[in-house]
């Protein structure tokens, strides 16, 4: 019997091996560059839509294999993390890109109201530079045509104030999602670090207890025939 074991202890520290070489670590992604047009946004929402099928199709590849191997729940919990990581820094190119494309629009707006305004004055000016007039006599002068664009520039001022005020509020909360989204990508480090301690320490437990096996069947004398 103790002749048969070694095999078996053998069999088992290489699988253990196996399993502890085929696991991948999670790189940490850079932050994304920053935007610096529209379409350059609209490239990184599609590319992130791309990214998340391709993450979830990893995902689900990785699990099949996870289940072939000796310690599948360290490999599907590994297999998790990774996912989660992946799909968090997806997410955090989906909202700098909207974000970009939000202002981008209130800006466009602003430079149309701008101009819009700016043709108004110069049509006013044209008209007081023009001789007046000899209106008949039957027919009364009609009242100058009054302004749309001061009342809309007003509203649009009184949009990005709100705006201005809105974006201070939500400051604290951004700042706070940050700080959560580093500590979370802390602790998945951190997490790793003492899954690779742990699987270091049962290979080393695992070889540790084929040697002495190994070391007793060879000290064993074999029964003369």
């Amino acid at each position: 019997m103790k002749h048969l074991m070694t095999p078996v202890f053998s069999a088992s520290l290489a699988m253990l091996l196996a399993a502890c070489a085929s696991q991948e670590v999670v790189p940490r992604d850079p932050p994304p560059p920053p935007v610096t047009s529209v379409a350059q946004a609209d490239q990184r929402l599609a590319s992130v839509a791309r990214e998340r099928a391709a993450i979830e199709a990893r995902f689900a590849e990785r699990e099949r294999v996870c289940y072939t191997k000796f310690f599948v729940n360290n490999c599907l919990d590994e297999a998790k993390e990774q996912r989660r990581m992946a799909l968090s820094a997806q997410r955090t190119i989906e909202v700098q890109a909207s974000r970009f494309k939000r202002e981008a629009i209130v800006e466009e707006r602003d430079r149309n109201l701008a101009e819009a305004e700016k043709r108004y004055q110069e049509q006013e000016a044209r008209l007081a530079a023009q001789p007046p007039r000899q209106a008949p006599a039957v027919t009364p002068v009609p009242p100058p045509r009054p302004s749309t664009v001061p009342g809309r520039v007003a509203e649009r001022n009184a949009r990005l104030k709100q705006a201005q005020q809105q974006n201070a509020a939500d400051a604290p909360k951004r700042a706070e999602s940050v700080r959560a989204y580093e500590q979370r990508k802390a602790e998945a480090a951190e997490r790793q670090r003492r899954v690779a301690e742990r699987k270091a320490e049962k290979a080393a437990k695992a070889a540790k207890e084929a040697e002495e096996a190994k070391a007793k069947a060879a000290a064993t004398p074999v029964p003369a025939k």
